[in-house]
């Protein structure tokens, strides 16, 4: 086996909804999902034995050791597929962590591929999804990073949708927000009625027919999560300031994107943030 290398680009929901809450526990979503151009990056090469070294501006908050997702979504295929072929991962840390941004679910994505690759297993086989599964309920998108429809708690998809060009810019401010406190705060009765989930059909192929889609289409946890962290509130203001067609939170936060007609108004805007926020991470992506 040679070294191989494959990215963990960032995730973003586009919308989020939150349908209900199921008996055991677990929140019943729709969501559209899309992956930028930009993420963490990883690499398998050729050890006697499965390890993990991460390296990168984030590295400090990757899981530690057996709690990563890497090593557990390869102990989950190893479970499931005797023999596996694995080696010593390498991961390099780009993303920010709690941000909402599914950089750990991604690493986890990214780290099947590649064990897929190394063990000459085709991209649909069923283990690699159901080890997907049992990794984390964003990782079975993650698997096969294009966009989608998310249903359930993660695990129902659609097939990949075709969207317009999404030039966009990332912003994390600074500090994380877990996924839990947000779910635990918020208020499943004080939400509009939702309809049934999102069909593929439902999705417009045109740049200003999705936009105003998604406008009516909001993240049913922004407001949740802006009461325990007010900084979301500030960098939606700061993007709402520049010519962003569509400001939202992503996943449970902390991250805000801002989406723009051209790469062009986006790289001027995410250079507006980095001069007003030295000390925040800005990314300019395209989503796909």
């Amino acid at each position: 086996m040679t070294r191989l290398q494959s990215m963990a680009p960032a995730k973003v929901n586009l919308s989020l909804r939150v349908l209900g809450k199921r008996p055991d526990g677990y929140h019943e979503i729709a969501s559209v999902v899309a992956f930028a151009d930009a993420g963490d990056e990883l690499s398998l090469e050729p050890a006697d034995r499965l390890s993990l070294s991460v390296a990168g501006p984030f590295a400090a908050y990757a899981g530690p050791g057996e709690s990563n997702l890497v090593l557990k979504a390869a102990h989950a295929l190893g479970e499931r597929i005797g023999g596996l072929r694995a080696g010593k991962f390498l991961l390099t840390k780009n993303l920010p962590a709690g941000a909402g941004l599914g950089g750990g679910s991604s690493d986890a994505g990214a780290a099947l591929r590649l064990l897929a690759e190394a063990n000459g297993l085709k991209p649909d086989d069923a283990r690699l999804l159901d080890a997907a599964r049992t990794v984390g309920a964003d990782v079975p998108v993650c698997l096969v990073p294009k966009a989608r429809l998310m249903h359930g708690i993660g695990e129902t998809l659609s097939a990949p949708l075709e969207l317009p060009p999404l030039p966009a810019v990332l912003v994390f401010p600074g500090k994380p927000l877990a996924t839990a406190p947000v779910f635990a705060a918020l208020k499943i009765d004080g939400l509009p009625r939702r309809s049934a989930p999102y069909q593929p059909a439902d999705i417009p192929r045109s740049f200003g027919a999705l936009i105003e889609f998604l406008k009516a289409e909001p993240n049913d946890l922004e407001s949740t999560a802006r009461a325990l962290m007010p900084e979301i509130g500030l960098v939606s203001e700061l993007l709402s300031r520049t010519k962003a067609r569509l400001v939202r939170m992503s996943g449970s936060g902390s991250a805000v994107f801002g989406i723009y007609e051209t790469p062009e108004q986006a790289k001027k805007a995410a250079g507006k943030i980095r001069a007003e926020k030295s000390d925040w991470w800005v990314e300019k992506v395209s989503l796909h």
